[in-house]
């Protein structure tokens, strides 16, 4: 299979028709080798609009033109010093740390975890750090970060993120519940204020232990 010309096609057919029209991120999305993030038996499917599963949890892979508009929306600084939650496979967390200072992804699923982890590995990320757990609890290893990506649906955005960014900081969330979801990129304007951009409606899978708001932890 020529991953080359498919690549060229997601770009200039998929990605770039939506909107996503920022040269950095469609260079990026033209470098960092998709297919490498992907398990061997969806591997012709890689740079396709097909949905890719991961793993045996029912967790998916954003399709192309998805990663496209988070990443033209999220505006990675090189000093930036990220939270991703849901490592996935690995590869979105391999293309904010293509931009980023380092980049710290955090996933429930330990099969997941592994599977990002070799993927990044291999492919000679060296600023990720891959762990275990459930941040959408809060993730103090690293805080305050300058960009907070939540890599799934959620029913709300959990206050404990939004006071782990620091002043200037963004947070991007999947919000709501199918079939309408809003991608909201929240910018932590003080040290008590928060000002909300409505970015797109979409949906997306819900993150494993998305709490609701009814749901308290004591």
């Amino acid at each position: 299979m020529n991953f080359e010309q498919a690549r060229f096609n997601m770009v200039e057919q998929q990605v770039r028709p939506w909107e996503v029209l920022d040269f950095d991120v469609l260079d990026l999305l033209m470098s960092v080798r998709r297919e490498e993030f992907v398990p061997e038996a969806y591997k012709a499917l890689a740079l396709s609009e097909a949905v890719i599963p991961l793993g045996k949890s029912g967790a998916t892979m954003f399709v192309p033109v998805m990663e496209g508009k988070v990443l033209q929306a999220l505006k990675v600084k090189g000093s930036d010093k990220v939270l991703e939650i849901g490592a996935g496979s690995g590869y979105f967390a391999a293309l904010l740390a293509a931009k980023a200072e380092w980049v710290r992804t955090v996933e429930i699923d330990s099969e997941l975890v592994d599977f990002a982890h070799d993927n990044l590995k291999r492919y000679g990320v060296e600023n990720v750090i891959v762990e275990e757990g459930d941040a959408l609890q809060g993730w103090a290893n690293g805080a305050p970060y300058d960009l907070i990506v939540i890599s799934g649906g959620v029913y709300f955005v959990p206050e404990v993120l939004q006071q782990q960014l620091k002043v200037g900081g963004r947070l991007f969330a999947f919000v709501g519940e199918a079939p309408v979801m809003k991608a909201l990129l929240i910018t932590r304007t003080g040290e008590n204020t928060y000002a909300t951009e409505d970015l797109f409606e979409t949906s997306v899978p819900m993150l494993k232990n998305a709490p609701r708001k009814n749901q308290f932890t004591f």
